[in-house]
């Protein structure tokens, strides 16, 4: 289950050798195919794992450290450049094999159509799933400009096939007045401008569940992270991001898999972006990741 390193890049800080001991699977899924403003979040999961040799390996936010849990990083899938269709047939086909082996995946985007695939894996493992999804867009078209695989799209597709009340987005200050005029009238749970105060409310209401997590690095404001495709000002801050996370891993839920994507490195010369995405992924790993 691991592919070619020197596709890939480094592997992230830590990661364990042998993949049927780890109970995490980090891979990445370098496909901009489909973006509707500026490309290069393909060159994003190499780059989160070569700042990743700038961690601590101690987190004083989960208050554990990553010796403290087995994941193994798997490369990148190879997927074909400029063929969406097939690339998201690749990423589904990985993660139903990783979810066989009873792995925690763990996505590097990428355009956030990659995770379209994923959360169709993941569903047809945990039918009662529920997605909590950290974005600055609504990502709720059916198409774009008559496209229908397009970063824009993925949350309306996985609402369409789990139901829009079992998605939960945040943070989001952009889209079509009919994108949110449709979540309205159907139910979804869509949080605008904040994250961790409307997180913290509904929570509880999630205990138990299967979560799975998706972060588009664009929920930042511009101002720490600007190394990604679409900007968005007005956002979060990094510290608010964080804080979220913890709430997450404090409470009763049952996160499955999660992913980080729309890092692009090239528009960040001063590396925020992919140093504070290789955070997140430490962070995800040692508070939603359960040790065997």
């Amino acid at each position: 289950m691991r592919f070619d390193p020197a596709y890939s890049g480094n592997v992230f800080i830590k990661s364990h050798e042998n993949y049927e001991e780890s109970e995490a699977v980090i891979y990445g899924m370098p496909m901009d195919w489909t973006v509707s403003f500026r490309p290069g979040s393909r060159f994003g999961p190499a780059r989160i794992r070569e700042v990743s040799i700038g961690l601590e390996e101690y987190s004083p936010y989960m208050d554990r450290h990553l010796e403290e849990v087995k994941y193994f990083d798997a490369g990148d899938i190879p997927l074909p450049f400029g063929n969406p269709g097939k690339s998201v047939d690749m990423i589904e086909a990985y993660i139903d094999g990783l979810l066989a082996d009873g792995k925690f995946p763990l996505g590097l985007g990428g355009e956030h159509l990659v995770s379209w695939p994923v959360m169709k894996a993941m569903y047809k493992k945990y039918p009662d799933l529920a997605i909590v999804h950290f974005d600055a867009h609504t990502d709720l078209r059916d198409d774009y400009e008559g496209e229908p695989y397009s970063h824009a799209t993925p949350i309306k597709k996985v609402c369409d096939l789990i139901g829009p009340k079992n998605v939960y987005s945040f943070g989001i200050r952009s889209g079509l007045r009919e994108e949110f005029q449709w979540a309205k009238e159907v139910g979804m749970n869509l949080f605008k401008f904040d994250v961790l105060e409307p997180l913290k409310k509904v929570l509880p209401e999630l205990a138990g569940r299967p979560i799975y997590l998706t972060i588009d690095i664009d929920v930042l404001d511009p101002a720490h992270a600007p190394g990604t495709g679409t900007l968005e000002a007005g956002g979060i801050t990094s510290k608010e991001l964080l804080a979220s996370l913890v709430a997450i891993a404090e409470s009763e839920v049952n996160v499955v898999g999660a992913d980080i994507v729309e890092v692009a490195p090239v528009y960040d010369h001063s590396e925020q972006t992919p140093i504070v995405a290789s955070k997140l992924v430490r962070e995800i790993l040692l508070g939603m990741v359960k040790s065997k």
